[in-house]
């Protein structure tokens, strides 16, 4: 019986060619040698590799070309997507091109060049809605959303249960005795900031929790918008005991604030982030969060727009994934 994790890398390495080379033999591509296709096909045989349904269903002609386009490359958030989702489009003899378009005109200009041409078969978009980017996503053609979900069923998508994540957080606080719950948002006019804001909502409604709109603050997911947002929470009349933000890189800036005016995190203020990066086990306490698995988001992502390049037919999925809560010390029980 063939090993499900016999990969395409495993039986190239067996037959002494390129994974490309590989892909074209399981593809029936013309441009291999009668010599090197026999090669292959006895590594095949050798190894017990059972080509995937979707590999074996490429047809000929075909880029093999996905694409993923991201407000910029090196955020670590995008980073993990773009890296699980190339890792599974491996998996299946496809190479993900990823680019960067930090802005609306640069993003057409990409779509543009990417779809007429049909350089590639499929577009993976993440965060779709920084801007207008999404108006110029083409029609009937396959595209998946990576970490946001769609405002319509025209495409396909993978993200966090923004609502769930928020609920949590916001629960973790209540039952450490936290009723003055602030919260630092990323930009609101982005899907993920509005669920993460109405999950937030919906625990404090559920314990009975008046919403205070001074607790409110937007940002825009760099530390520099939590560090400010901070000294504006402490302006209000009455001061927070607990902020649930909606990323650990604005967390990041929190703390740095609360040490520049002497404020103890957790002694007199209790803060969670959503993400968990690196750096958040790393702060000054470490940063109690929520884990978002973005490799995962990736992997499902480019599995999803693969089926779609197969099958344009195929019904739209939108998954959502949960997040996991990590307590550290960045939080404590109050009377």
């Amino acid at each position: 019986m063939a090993r499900a994790s016999i990969t395409i890398r495993e039986v190239a390495a067996e037959a002494g060619v390129s994974h490309q080379t590989v892909s074209r033999v399981i593809n029936d591509n013309e441009r291999v040698s009668p010599e090197t296709r026999a090669k292959v096909e006895a590594a095949i045989e050798s190894l017990g590799y059972s080509p995937s349904a979707i590999a074996r269903s490429m047809a000929k002609g075909r880029t093999g070309i996905l694409a993923c386009i991201a407000p910029n490359l090196t955020d670590y958030t995008f980073a993990r997507i773009i890296q699980g989702a190339e890792q599974e489009a491996r998996q299946h003899g496809y190479f993900l091109l990823s680019a960067s378009a930090p802005d609306e005109e640069i993003f057409s200009a990409l779509i543009e060049q990417l779809v007429p041409s049909r350089q590639t078969e499929g577009i993976m978009v993440i965060n779709p809605y920084a801007d207008g980017r999404f108006n110029h996503l083409p029609d009937q053609f396959p595209v998946v959303f990576a970490g946001a979900r769609p405002r319509e069923d025209a495409v396909n998508s993978v993200a966090l249960d923004d609502v769930a994540a928020a609920v949590t957080a916001t629960n973790y606080l209540l039952q450490q005795g936290h009723r003055q719950i602030a919260t630092i948002t990323g930009p609101m006019a982005e899907d993920c900031s509005q669920d993460r804001l109405a999950g937030y909502q919906q625990a404090l409604q559920a314990a009975d929790v008046p919403l205070r709109p001074n607790y409110l603050v937007e940002g825009d997911w760099q530390a520099a918008s939590g560090f400010a947002a901070l000294h504006q929470l402490m302006q209000v009349e009455t001061p927070p005991t607990a902020i649930f933000v909606q990323n650990d890189q604005m967390a990041a800036g929190v703390i740095r604030a609360a040490a520049e005016i002497a404020l103890a995190v957790p002694e007199q203020l209790s803060l969670i982030g959503i993400d968990d990066i690196p750096m958040a086990s790393y702060l000054s306490p470490p940063l109690t969060t929520l884990r978002q698995d973005f490799a995962e988001i990736g992997r499902l992502a480019a599995q999803l727009l693969i089926e779609a390049v197969i099958d344009p037919n195929t019904q739209k999925q939108h998954l959502t994934l949960p997040a996991t809560l990590i307590p550290r010390h960045s939080t404590v029980q109050i009377l």
